[in-house]
């Protein structure tokens, strides 16, 4: 799934309740916050959701970079 991440973007590799974990080409620091969000398909329709959270693993993947963060807040919101 493609997440949103302000000015750059990137694609989930894993999701979960605590945290996820994306690919991405732009560069991140560890231990640093970050905003994203992710459109998800449920039941009742499109909805967004938009997350704030802690960078706690980055790996090197050849051009792009694998970045893994830790959910500290979250919404669900629908998508219009």
């Amino acid at each position: 799934m493609p997440v949103e991440l302000g000015t750059a973007t990137g694609i989930t590799r894993d999701v979960s309740a605590s945290g996820v974990f994306f690919e991405t080409d732009a560069t991140y620091a560890l231990a640093s916050e970050i905003s994203f969000a992710v459109q998800l398909e449920t039941p009742g329709g499109k909805m967004m959701l938009r997350c704030k959270g802690e960078i706690v693993r980055i790996e090197p993947r050849g051009k792009r970079v694998g970045v893994a963060v830790k959910i500290v807040e979250s919404t669900m919101v629908p998508v219009n």
